[in-house]
């Protein structure tokens, strides 16, 4: 008898009688282990098929941005402004509850994770005292002095939740790099006229700064929201510093948390995209 002819009767009666079956059992258990681990990784991979399966793609942006392909400087600013704009608008108090699905916390559906700290917080500490976290407007709404009132006000394409405290520090600041670390908030900077926001948001801030000097142009009623390349500009609608948010754009890319925030509010609020987040070349095309 061959060696080929002996042993496969010998696996089948293994298998029959349960020889085999531990092995199977640990096999079993090292995929499901892993693919808890994958479910439980930053990057939210849900399964071993996720590994090699690319995520479903998000909306025909492609179709969304026509017209813009191929234009530079005033004339893609333009264009994308026409885009995005006549979104609907949220009312101040509708953006609590846009915040808790747009910035939700991937591991606890509880929770939001704070722009400037990265803490996961409860949704139902919203308010307005030590502990609470509130709307942080990134574009300082004192910029302008558009408020809360519908509009660039409650826009939330540059609305993020915050600790009380860190949003109270950073006031109506700049963006810039340098200063005294904030105690509160490790990682972030400030000096007395600009705040650096930690590492992982940088690129964050900067995009939603570029959208809205983009979407806001002054020709609907809102003021004419644009960058420049100082810090302290009190309460002209100018917002620095762009030499700096440029270098953020690059520095800290566009990741998969920003992508879905960016469909979120596509799909279930204001109905338009932030360009900067599908493009964000376009940044250095539309300010050279």
């Amino acid at each position: 008898m061959t060696k080929k002819a002996w042993f496969l009767p010998l696996v089948c009666v293994l298998l029959i009688s349960g020889w085999l079956a531990p092995a199977a059992s640990a096999s079993a258990q090292t995929a499901l282990s892993l693919n808890d681990r994958l479910a439980s990784s930053p990057s939210g991979t849900g399964s071993l098929l996720s590994l090699a399966a690319p995520a479903a793609p998000y909306a025909d942006t492609d179709t969304y941005y026509e017209g813009a392909e191929g234009k530079t400087g005033d004339s893609l600013k333009s264009t994308l402004h026409r885009i995005i704009s006549g979104h609907t608008m949220l009312s101040y108090s509708e953006v609590w509850n846009a915040l808790k699905e747009t910035d939700e916390d991937p591991r606890n559906p509880n929770n939001v994770i704070l722009l400037y700290t990265k803490e996961s917080r409860s949704k139902n500490l919203n308010g307005g005292n030590v502990g609470d976290w509130n709307r942080e407007h990134v574009w300082a709404k004192s910029h302008g002095d558009f408020g809360t009132s519908k509009g660039p006000g409650t826009d939330i394409h540059h609305l993020r939740p915050a600790d009380v405290q860190v949003n109270s520090a950073r006031g109506n600041m700049d963006f810039d790099n340098g200063g005294t670390e904030y105690a509160k908030a490790p990682g972030n900077y400030y000096d007395g006229d600009s705040w650096e926001p930690r590492d992982d948001v940088k690129g964050d801030v900067a995009r939603m700064l570029f959208y809205m000097a983009v979407r806001y142009e002054g020709d609907d009623g809102y003021p004419d929201l644009e960058l420049n390349d100082k810090t302290g500009n009190g309460s002209a609608p100018y917002h620095g510093k762009q030499s700096v948010l440029l270098e953020w754009n690059k520095q800290d890319p566009v990741d998969d948390r920003e992508r879905k925030r960016n469909e979120i509010i596509y799909e279930k609020y204001q109905h338009n995209r932030n360009p900067f987040i599908d493009h964000p070349e376009w940044a250095d095309e539309i300010w050279p």
